[in-house]
């Protein structure tokens, strides 16, 4: 283990038996984590090759069990998240009422960003904790799972991971490449959509850095024979208005409803669409688009995503009666002091505000309220008046003593008004739409 950290830190490239020999041993227990954090280290200041990322990506799939479902028609879809960011409860029974097989393995929230499975914990009774045989019966039976990774499913990663989180590596592109990877990898998927966040509000904050991350997501893919679709978008304010447990789920049935605000919509159209058209249940993504857009007009994706919460024992009434759902005790109404048009939104300290009122986790043990959130009334570009409503505060009463430095943070910093238009920057939502890969 000297030599190669010798070798790394003198940027050389490691080669498959040397990458296989750090992570076995790392994850049977006989390297000690003092040398792999200096690996870690080693890896972010001199990078990887597209070779030694894609050994990497190996070693930590077969560190673990790897899912059979089914010869084709598998297909997931990653984000790298952000702020209100909730597609995945919306495309994946889009996708899984189009035939598509959807294996949507998902983490927890830490940070200034949100979990799937945090957000799927309002749901009263419904169990993410799914070991391999029922997971594969679950997805043949209903086409769709929302489920947790197990120890099975890339070890290493999970071992990896907390040690990259304590030891500044996190931001590593090949290190979250094979991490991504190893684990979508180990779902049995047959092609894969990328949802890469870039903005004030992602880990890949510059646009340079997550094309970076893109490309070589992409050839990690293609290399293990996965076609796919790459989607670079904006995350310079919340996806949707709503950020927060309960509040992202309610606005995702909406979407579902038909009724949801619409550039979470067009985005998880397109996302869907996408996983359809790898799937094989369309030739072409337009065709694919509007099979999602029909499935989403005629009921039958809402029908799916009811389906899916009822199979893993949830209770799916609180589609018809959001009541039922975890709930704030108080809402307070912040109001624009002058008139004019949003033109920023900080959305990266506006997902570290949330966990002010329990919206998130400060440590990995923390208890999350559920209920809490924020509700946005404006995007960037509308116009405002003085008076009317910019964002609604969701929060318990034992959170009462942050809402006057939450209040000051949203009027003072987080939503910025300017007197005039002109200045504005409008990001497109999609800034690189409909990339398709193929293995072909």
């Amino acid at each position: 283990m000297y030599e190669i950290l010798q070798k790394k830190r003198d940027g050389k490239s490691l080669g498959k038996d040397e990458i296989f020999f750090i992570i076995n041993g790392y994850t049977n227990g006989t390297i000690p984590d003092y040398q792999m954090s200096s690996f870690l280290m080693a890896t972010f200041l001199s990078n990887m090759n597209k070779k030694e990322t894609a050994y990497l990506t190996e070693a930590m799939l077969y560190s673990g069990d790897i899912l059979s479902i089914a010869p084709k028609g598998v297909v997931d879809k990653h984000s790298t998240g952000g702020v209100g960011d909730k597609t995945s409860f919306i495309i994946a029974p889009i996708a899984a009422a189009a035939g598509v097989l959807v294996p949507m393995i998902s983490g927890r929230g830490l940070g200034h960003t949100g979990g799937t499975l945090d957000k799927l914990d309002a749901i009263k009774g419904i169990k993410t904790a799914i070991n391999a045989g029922p997971f594969v019966k679950q997805i043949k039976k209903v086409g769709c799972v929302f489920g947790g990774q197990t120890k099975q499913i890339a070890p290493a990663d999970r071992k990896i991971y907390a040690l990259r989180d304590v030891t500044a590596t996190v931001e590593s592109i090949p290190l979250i490449t094979a991490s991504i990877m190893s684990k979508k990898l180990a779902e049995g998927i047959n092609g894969l959509v990328l949802d890469i966040k870039t903005g004030n509000g992602a880990f890949m904050a510059k646009k340079s850095d997550a094309v970076a991350l893109a490309e070589s997501l992409k050839n990690t893919a293609l290399n293990f024979g996965k076609n796919g679709y790459v989607f670079l978008t904006d995350m310079s304010q919340p996806l949707g208005n709503a950020v927060g447990h309960s509040i992202e789920l309610i606005e995702c049935i909406e979407v579902l409803k038909g009724k949801g605000p619409k550039d979470l919509t067009e985005l998880s159209l397109d996302l869907a669409a996408a996983m359809i058209h790898i799937g094989g249940q369309a030739n072409s993504f337009k065709k694919a688009r509007e099979l999602a857009e029909d499935l989403v007009s005629s009921g039958a994706a809402l029908e799916k995503f009811i389906e899916t919460i009822e199979y893993q024992k949830g209770d799916s009434s609180f589609v018809k009666n959001y009541k039922l759902l975890p709930t704030a005790e108080k809402k307070l109404v912040i109001k624009a002091q002058k008139s004019g048009y949003i033109s920023e939104m900080k959305n990266k300290q506006i997902g570290l505000a949330c966990i002010q009122i329990g919206g998130g986790r400060k440590i990995k043990t923390d208890k999350i309220n559920l209920g809490a959130g924020f509700y946005f009334h404006k995007k960037v570009g509308d116009k405002v008046n003085k008076g009317e409503a910019l964002v609604t505060i969701h929060y318990d009463l034992k959170y009462k003593n942050v809402l006057p430095k939450l209040k000051h943070l949203f009027i003072e910093e987080l939503i910025v008004i300017d007197s005039s238009s002109s200045k504005i920057k409008n990001n497109p939502l999609i800034y690189k739409k409909s990339s398709f890969w193929s293995k072909k």
